[in-house]
Order: structure tokens, then sequence, then C-alpha cells
């Protein structure tokens, strides 16, 4: 049988269970994958490092920008993804950013030079933005039942965490077979099968009428790639190349401030951002992020000088901290389910801030890899409490309604934290063009250690301002009252 159209709103599918999940399976495979190829990108490339230094000459500040020319894209047009996924339609957006990933990932293997790659990397970052709030909006329109809904999330979630498990080994693997080009070719043909997955009229939706504040948008994109280009002077030594980015970033971020007074399309909601507890989990997961995409940058450099590993064998060497972000996400979820949010964020700092600690005793003093391996499954399993129940926390926080905006500025922070890890990361591992010995092999491990820390303590000192305990925080879910 058909589905049916409910007076009140979405399409009932009146069909057997089995039969509509069937129908739904493929489109909702080549969402997954969709995302899948943006979380992989990452990781393939952390592994590609020190071949792209020793083939293109680049130096650390050039390395930090083909990681971070992403992430400032990525990263501020988040802000407004959902609103153009809403403005332009989810399943248009979503496609048209899909073909030009692959595409801009074939220009990237044959980038001549690291200047056009870095320039290739920040349309990459363009393209994942269309993407990530365009399949969420995707899986609402294809699943407009709320179990079946939390059921096709749960599948979306698992097969993208599968990314940041299969990045670092495929990149290994990848670079040791064809060199660092390859990372980037094998973006093509999953952006072909994503696009031929999500062909079908099912996921088609009308484009709307809500307004995206352009403006807005470029002036946020000045201010976090002017930031992170301070950061990358600083550590580089430039003092007056690093004061002239950040009066230029205190400037654009002047900008936005006045065009967000004016706007009638706000980009940052002020409800969201004045909600309580709403400022201490933002900021957790910025420094999250800023902790993971730092271990990212600086281990690739690190490891195989302190293990003497090849490209194979360093991708294989991070299993111990990526398995657990395909596998603890369903065990956090029981344990926000019970306890609320705060509880695995709590433990999930802690461990980071444990965890940086040993990896940075270990590297500088010459330990083994299981000594290493110990320190980064501290750091995935860190990783895979802390976000998940983030998720929870900003969700149950924000304001009626406002629950898509708060994810979405959630996911715009993190990506902001990555990019000032990345940008602060290189200021300890400064390796020479072509591939020199990195400098401070425990530094940054250390400073992740100590920043997650802080974090902590302002997730605990905010405590009494936030979603407490498991049963307020299924009153949220519900629908009730919130706690706050």
């Amino acid at each position: 049988m058909p589905a049916a159209r409910s007076p009140a709103g979405p399409a009932i599918d009146h069909r057997p269970r089995s039969a509509a999940d069937r129908s739904r399976a493929l489109p909702l495979l080549g969402i997954s994958l969709g995302y899948f190829v943006v979380l992989l990108d990452t990781g393939v490339l952390a592994v590609a490092e020190p071949d792209l230094a020793r083939s293109l000459g680049a130096s650390t500040a050039a390395l930090q920008w083909t990681v971070t020319a992403y992430t400032v894209a990525f990263g501020a047009l988040l802000l407004s993804g959902g609103a153009a996924a809403d403005r332009y339609g989810a399943h248009r957006l979503f496609r048209a950013g899909v073909a030009a990933f692959g595409l801009v990932s074939l220009l990237c293997a044959l980038a001549p030079d690291v200047w056009t790659l870095v320039a290739l990397r920040a349309v990459l970052g363009v393209a994942a933005a269309a993407v990530v709030p365009a399949s969420m909006a995707m899986i609402a329109g294809l699943y407009p039942q709320p179990v079946a809904r939390a059921r096709a999330v749960a599948a979306w979630a698992a097969i993208s965490g599968a990314a940041l498990v299969a990045g670092p080994v495929a990149g290994g693997l990848l670079v040791g077979l064809a060199g660092w080009p390859a990372v980037f070719l094998i973006n093509v043909p999953l952006a072909a099968v994503t696009l031929t997955l999500t062909a079908g009229s099912a996921l088609r939706r009308p484009r709307g009428d809500r307004r995206v504040d352009w403006p807005g948008q470029v002036a946020a994109c000045a201010a976090l790639a002017l930031l992170t280009d301070a950061v990358i002077a600083l550590g580089a030594g430039e003092g007056v190349h690093a004061a002239c980015s950040a009066a230029a970033c205190a400037g654009a971020t002047a900008a936005f401030a006045a065009r967000e007074r004016r706007s009638t399309s706000l980009v940052l909601p002020p409800a969201v951002l004045r909600a309580p507890g709403m400022a201490a989990a933002m900021f957790s997961g910025g420094v999250v992020n800023f902790a993971l995409s730092a271990l990212l940058f600086a281990l690739p450099l690190l490891l195989p000088a302190a293990l003497r590993l090849t490209p194979a064998q360093t991708g294989a060497a991070f299993l111990p901290m990526t398995l657990p972000f395909a596998l603890n996400p369903l065990v956090t979820g029981g344990i926000v389910a019970r306890f609320g949010p705060r509880p695995p964020v709590l433990a999930g700092l802690g461990l980071l801030t444990a965890a940086g600690a040993a990896l940075g005793a270990a590297l500088a003093a010459g330990a083994p890899y299981p000594v290493v391996a110990a320190g980064l499954a501290g750091v995935g399993v860190g990783v895979s409490l802390a976000l998940p129940a983030l998720v929870a926390l900003v969700v149950s926080a924000a304001p009626e309604g406002a629950a898509g905006s708060a994810g979405g500025l959630l996911n715009a922070v993190r990506q902001a934290g990555a990019t000032v890890g990345v940008a602060v990361a290189g200021a300890f591992v400064g390796v020479a063009p072509g591939g020199g010995p990195p400098l401070h092999p425990a530094a940054v491990p250390l400073v992740t250690a100590g920043v997650c820390a802080a974090a902590a303590a302002v997730v605990a000192l905010a405590g009494g301002r936030s979603v407490r305990d498991g049963v307020s925080f299924r009153r949220a879910r519900g629908g009730g009252r919130r706690a706050r």
C-alpha cells in the first residue's frame, strides 16, 4: 500500500515495517555514506602529512593550512548549513555538496604545489558544510516517525563512526601504495556511489523561504580564518604577521557582530546562546575537538620518528584511538539515558586529561608502542564519552524549537576548536620543508591535557545550571518540563 498523507503533516507509511524499511535502506545508506566521506577525509589526510612534507616541500605552516583550510570553511559555514538546506532543498544541496566533494578531491590529487592544495581544501570544506546539515534534514524527511527516525540516526552515526576508524588505517595503506594523492582519489568513487544511492524521488523535498545571511557568513569565515592565521604565524615566530592577522580578526569579528544586530536571519540565535549551561557545553565541545585534531595533526609526525613506523604501520597504530569512536557511542547513550549527560561529559574530559598527560610522558621517555597505545585508547574512549553526551546536553538545554540551531552551533564550535587545535599543534612539531625531525614531541599531548582539565572545571562549575541527572534528562527528552 502506498504512503498516505495526513492532513496535519508528513506522509504516514502504512506498509509493513519490513517493506517500508527495505524501501528506505538504500537511500539511508547513501545519506550515511555522504557523511562517511566527509569524516574519512580528515583521518586519511592525517597519515599523509609526512609524505606531503617530503613530496611538496611543505613547511609546518603549509601542512597546518592543508588541514585548517578545510575546517575553517566547514566550521563557519555549518552555522547556516541548516538554513541553506531549508532554503534550497536538502536533497538538492546534499547532492551538490557530494558532487563537488568528489570533483574537488580529484583536483586535490592533481595539485602541483601545496598552496594550490590548500585552496582546494577550502573548497572541500564548503562542500562538506553542504553535506552534513542536509543529511540530517533528509533523514528527518525520510523517517517522519520518531522511533524509526531514532533507528535511522543510530545507523547513520554508526556508519559515519566507521570512517573515523577506517581513516588512519586506509590513509596509511594508500600512502604506502601510491603516495599522498591516493588519499584524495579514494573520495571520487565513494562520491559516485553516494550520488547513485540518493538519486531517488523519496528524498526530494520542496524549497523553503528561509533566508540565509551570506554577508554574516562571510564575516564569520573571515574571522575564523584570520584567527587561524594569527595562531599559525605566532607559532612560527612571525610576530608582526600574527599581530596584523589578530587585528584583522578583531575587525572581522566586529563586522560580524554589527551584521548580527541588523540581520533578520541571525547566524547565532541569541536565545540559544543565553540558555543555562549552553556556554559551558559549547566551550567543552570546542575543547574536545581541539584536543582530537591537535593530536591527529601532531602524532603522524611524531610516531614515525619515535617508533620508526612505515605509513601503513602509522595508520594501524591509531586503531586504539579510533575503534572506540565506532563502539562506545551506544554505551554512552545508555549512560546518558540513565544518569544524564553531565557525568559522561566530565568522565570524557577527565580521561582526555589523563590520556594527554600519559601520551606526553610516553613520548618524552621514548616508551614502546604498548605504552603509547594505552594513551591513545584513553583519548578514543574520552572523546566517545564526551561528544555524544555533549550533543544530548546541548539539545536538552536548548529553548523549545531551537534544538536544530543549537546542534548546528555545537558542530560549528567543534570545527572552530579543531582549527585552533591544529594551529596550536604546529607550533610544537615544526618540521623543515622536505620533512625534518619534529620538535618538542611531548608538548602537544600535554597542552591538550591542560585544556581538557580546564574544560572539565568549567562543566563542573556550571553543573547547577545544567541538566543534572537522568530523571530530568528523560523528562526533557519526553517534552516535559526542562530541568536547568
